[in-house]
């Protein structure tokens, strides 16, 4: 139990380490995005008016490399007086003349010139930058009016792919990657040290009320016994007398309350032994058809008393792996439970299938069912429903510690015990064990 306890303290710290580690990771990330974007937008623009701040007619087309790598630039000239809201036909032609002076000019690969934004540029008269859609991926194109006279005679647009900017992100993103693990590892070996810790109070406290209740049932039992020994001879001797019969209806009383007691008592020492993992459990294969079999059988004769019926569905062999023992256990409580809720002449099914690696075994009542609001309590020690509502309560001489012990065993083999409502409005219990071999 508190090895349970201590995984999930450990997994919720991980767990919000790593949504802040991813958070800052965002935040890093697109600062470094934004950082990288605008120091190739410095790059452009320093490409662009160095072109730019050329003599007229020293001016041509600069960078005349092939762009083979995502880091190249290439820059060119877009007349702005020329053709003035014709910007398709300018690009073609522009484009024609740089495939005709130079196919291997980086500005083809790059999709140079961009004539509607350099038109753009011109008329507002300011520098524009801007992603857009190249021939090999996006291209970040900054556009620079050149100036004579006061005039915009011209535009220099610089281009460069978006992958030299998304290569770098990634390197960060990659540099990132291995330290959050490493951190979420040492978070994960911090998190067991530090709930070892932190349990230890709360294990010995624990500890303590464990084997309190483990020598108060212990010591219990042995006046139990003599009161219930007492009783029966007191009930025996009252046999035959006068006023026997109501006096041997109270010695009766106190032998039922006795064995009730009893029972509580062996409830609570086998609850100690499962929080202290003391109790023998064993994990082997057996056949669950026959531990149902068997079962049902056990519960046969009462069901016919109380006139209610009893079926059990199951497709033939059913290979677990667990304790035949205690999972017979577990059935006879549900079995025990489902009676005490079913009127006469309701009905309780038992199912059981194979689903994968797993044996389900689902046993349904058509009683009253369970709440909604006590569905989460209904495993708890000593649980009892409100006695006011109509549904199900446990004032039917259960002492509460039944579906409790019932989970803890089917935890301690593997499983699982969960419980719900059937469509009918009767209650559910699924037991799930491991298949065997």
């Amino acid at each position: 139990m508190f090895s349970r306890i201590r995984r999930r303290l450990t997994m919720g710290y991980v767990g919000i380490l790593a949504l802040i580690l991813i958070l800052f990771g965002v935040i890093v990330v697109v600062s470094f995005y934004r950082q990288v974007t605008f120091k190739q937008d410095e790059l452009l623009l320093q490409k662009a008016r160095s072109e730019a701040s050329n003599p007229m007619g020293d001016r041509g087309r600069y960078g005349r490399i092939r762009a083979t790598t995502d880091f190249d630039t290439a820059v060119e000239e877009v007349p702005f007086d020329a053709m003035v809201g014709q910007d398709s036909l300018l690009e073609e032609m522009l484009r024609e003349e740089i495939l005709l002076d130079d196919p291997d000019s980086p500005s083809v690969s790059l999709g140079l010139p961009y004539v509607e934004m350099a038109q753009q540029a011109g008329r507002e008269r300011r520098n524009i930058s801007e992603t857009v859609e190249g021939p090999e991926g996006d291209v970040r194109v900054m556009s620079v009016p050149v100036y004579k006279s006061g005039e915009v005679i011209a535009v220099i647009q610089a281009a460069q792919s978006r992958q030299a900017v998304r290569q770098q992100v990634s390197n960060l993103i990659f540099a990132l990657v291995p330290v959050g693990l490493g951190a979420l590892a040492l978070a994960a070996v911090g998190g067991l040290f530090m709930s070892r810790r932190a349990m230890r109070p709360v294990r010995d406290s624990f500890e303590r009320q464990r084997t309190f209740i483990a020598d108060a049932s212990h010591e219990l039992k042995t006046p139990l016994t003599l009161i219930r020994a007492d009783a029966e001879v007191l009930s025996r001797s009252l046999a035959g007398t006068e006023k026997g019969s109501e006096n041997r209806e109270l010695a009766e009383d106190l032998l039922g309350e006795t064995d009730r007691m009893n029972a509580v008592l062996s409830d609570l020492l086998l609850l100690a032994r499962l929080d202290a993992d003391k109790l023998s459990v064993a994990r082997e294969p057996f056949n669950l058809a026959g531990v149902l079999a068997e079962t049902s059988e056990r519960f046969a004769a009462r069901t016919t008393t109380e006139g209610k019926k009893l079926e059990i569905r199951h497709s033939g062999k059913l290979p677990t792996r667990g304790d035949e023992e205690r999972t017979g256990q577990i059935l006879a409580a549900l079995l025990d439970n489902a009676l005490r809720f079913t009127l006469p002449g309701g009905l309780i099914t038992v199912e059981s299938h194979t689903h994968g690696k797993r044996v389900e075994v689902t046993v349904t009542d058509t009683g009253p069912g369970i709440p909604a609001d006590h569905l989460p309590h209904i495993f708890e020690r000593f649980y009892r429903a409100d006695e006011q509502s109509e549904a199900r309560t446990r004032s039917g001489g259960g002492t509460g510690l039944g579906l409790a012990i019932a989970r803890d065993l089917a935890r301690a083999q593997g499983g699982e015990l969960a419980a719900g409502n059937a469509p009918n409005g009767g209650a559910s219990f699924t037991l799930t064990l491991p298949s065997g071999p």
